[in-house]
């Protein structure tokens, strides 16, 4: 007896499995249900999910990052079609810290940027992740000045492996990694610094006092 995964598909999958297998880009549900004939979205998000059952074991796989939907080599696969040897283009530390900092706060305008890394921002660097297609301008603050603020795209989720910004991971897998080591020393230090200021002008202060008291003494 056939399995359920042998059964033939409805006209509505085959009608998605035809459009993505045929589409340049990544397509949204309202896109997809519009290509179809206006099909109700429901229908379509049910349709699209029995597809992406149907192909999680095979060599293509059906994947929604950010809302769109496109089919990709599953991964334990790529090897096979690499013909071309890669080559690595690594981040500066400024952009990697610049393109975490939209992630986890987008939209964000470059001043807000400049305020959690305590630096200048400079535009290069901005322009080094967008020509990437990780970033995109997303409109204008509606604050005095209008500035610009900044987002990630579907191209960053696509690139990072995530469904969504919420699959972003959280502090403690940050820390778990190493990558806030750094960053929770130079505060430490910060703070470290802050006290023993704090030490100083106490330590001072008694002096003073002290001085004071004996001077006091003396004149009696």
């Amino acid at each position: 007896m056939a399995g359920a995964e042998d059964a033939a598909p409805d006209d509505l999958a085959r009608g998605l499995e035809a459009t993505l297998f045929a589409a340049e880009v990544p397509l949204s549900l309202d896109s997809l249900a519009a290509h179809l004939g206006d099909a109700e979205k429901d229908d379509v998000r049910a349709a699209l999910h029995g597809l992406r059952d149907h192909y999680a074991r095979r060599g293509v796989r059906l994947v929604e990052r950010g809302g769109r939907w496109h089919f990709e080599t599953a991964p334990d696969l790529a090897h096979l079609l690499r013909r071309t040897r890669e080559q690595v283009r690594r981040l500066s530390r400024a952009a990697t810290e610049v393109l975490a900092i939209i992630a986890y706060h987008e939209p964000v305008s470059r001043a807000e940027i400049e305020s959690v890394r305590g630096v200048q921002t400079s535009a290069g660097t901005l322009d080094v992740l967008m020509e990437a297609g990780w970033v995109r301008l997303a409109g204008r603050r509606e604050v005095p000045g209008r500035p610009v603020i900044y987002a990630t795209t579907p191209e960053f989720l696509d690139h990072f492996g995530l469904a969504s910004r919420r699959d972003l991971p959280g502090i403690d897998e940050l820390r778990a990694a190493g990558l806030l080591d750094p960053v929770e020393e130079a505060f430490e230090q910060a703070v470290g610094g802050q006290e023993s200021d704090g030490e100083s002008a106490e330590n001072a202060s008694s002096a003073e006092n002290e001085a004071g008291l004996r001077g006091s003494a003396d004149d009696e």
